[in-house]
C-alpha cells in the first residue's frame, strides 16, 4: 500500500508541475492559461508535435505548392525516349527527388535559417534571395508561394501570435510589400520569396528552427512526390510509401546537416542541371504544371 501511495503522490506532483508549466508558457505568449480542472492523470505528454506545426504541414494549406513540379515535368520530357518504359522512369525518380532536395537546401535553406534566427533582417534577406535567384521559373514559383503564405498569415495565422520580433517583422514587410513606390528606384521593392517568409511565420508561431526547417523540406518532398503521381510516374500507394520511408527522412536530415551552418554568402546551386530543367519547362510543347 505504501508503494501505491508513493506512486500516486508522484503522479499528483507531476500534474501540479505540468499545470504550472502550462500557465507559465501561456503568460509568456500573452495568452490566458487553460483551465486546470480538466487535467487528468492520462493527459498527453508535452512531447507531442506542435498543433501549429501540424497545421503548416497539411497538404490542404492554400499555398499553391502542388501547382509546381520543381522541374520534374521537364526532367521527364528531356529523359523520355521510345525505349524508355514506365518502370525505368519510376526507378529513376528517387534520384531526381534527391537532386530536388539538394537544390532547395543549397540555394534556399541558408535564407530560411538566417530569417528564423534574425527575423529583423527579413526584408534584406528577401531582396538578397531575389537577386541571387537567376532562374525566372524558379523565382516565379518561390514568389507565388511566398505571397500566398503572407496572405495566409495576415488573414488566418496572425491572431494570437503576439508581438514577437518575427510578427513585427512580418507586419513591416507587409506594409513595404504592399506600398506603391514613389520613385523609380526598384532597389526597395520586395518580392516575397517563400523561404524567408516561411521562416518568419514559423518563428512568430513559436515553432523551433529545426522543426521549421524539416517541415519546409518535407513539404517540398510532398509536392514533388504529388507531381510524380499526377505525371504517372508512380501510384498513390507507392508515393505514400516513399513519404513514409526512412530513406526520405535520411535524405532530409542529411540535407539539413550539410547546410545548417552555411551562410547566405555561401548559398549556391548545388545541382546546376536542376536550373536547366526548371528553366526549360516553359519550352515544353504541353505541360500540366507551372514549373
Amino acid at each position: 500500500m505504501s508503494s501505491i501511495a508513493d506512486e500516486q503522490t508522484l503522479i499528483d506532483e507531476v500534474l501540479r508541475l505540468e499545470i504550472q508549466l502550462t500557465a507559465a508558457r501561456a503568460r509568456l505568449n500573452h495568452c490566458p492559461p487553460p483551465s486546470a480542472s480538466g487535467i487528468q492523470a492520462t493527459s498527453p505528454p508535452n512531447g507531442l508535435p506542435s498543433h501549429l506545426l501540424l497545421l503548416l504541414s497539411d497538404s490542404a494549406l492554400p499555398l499553391g505548392s502542388f501547382a509546381f513540379s520543381s522541374g520534374l515535368e521537364s526532367y521527364l520530357a528531356h529523359h523520355s525516349s521510345p525505349t524508355t518504359n514506365a518502370k525505368a522512369v519510376s526507378e529513376a525518380f528517387p534520384r531526381f527527388l534527391t537532386l530536388a532536395l539538394t537544390t532547395l537546401a543549397t540555394t534556399t535553406l541558408p535564407y530560411l535559417l538566417a530569417a528564423h534566427r534574425c527575423p529583423k533582417q527579413l526584408q534584406e534577406l528577401d531582396a538578397t534571395l531575389d537577386a541571387c535567384t537567376l532562374c525566372p521559373v524558379a523565382r516565379r514559383a518561390s514568389v507565388a508561394q511566398g505571397k500566398a503564405l503572407l496572405t495566409l498569415w495576415e488573414r488566418a495565422l496572425r491572431t494570437g501570435a503576439g508581438d514577437s520580433p518575427a510578427a513585427l517583422a512580418l507586419g513591416d514587410f507587409s506594409v513595404v510589400f504592399k506600398s506603391v513606390p514613389l520613385h523609380c528606384d526598384k532597389s526597395f521593392e520586395l518580392s516575397g520569396h517563400f523561404a524567408p517568409i516561411w521562416a518568419a511565420v514559423t518563428c512568430a508561431m513559436g515553432i523551433t528552427l529545426h522543426e521549421s526547417t524539416y517541415t519546409f523540406l518535407f513539404n517540398h518532398a510532398k509536392a514533388v512526390v504529388s507531381a510524380a503521381v499526377r505525371a504517372s510516374v508512380m501510384g498513390p500507394y507507392a508515393a505514400q510509401g516513399m513519404l513514409a520511408s526512412g530513406w526520405l527522412r535520411g535524405e532530409i536530415e542529411e540535407a539539413m546537416a550539410k547546410n545548417w551552418d552555411v551562410g547566405i554568402e555561401d548559398a549556391a546551386q548545388g545541382v546546376p542541371m536542376c536550373d536547366l530543367w526548371v528553366g526549360r519547362h516553359e519550352l515544353l510543347y504541353s505541360r500540366i504544371f507551372n514549373s
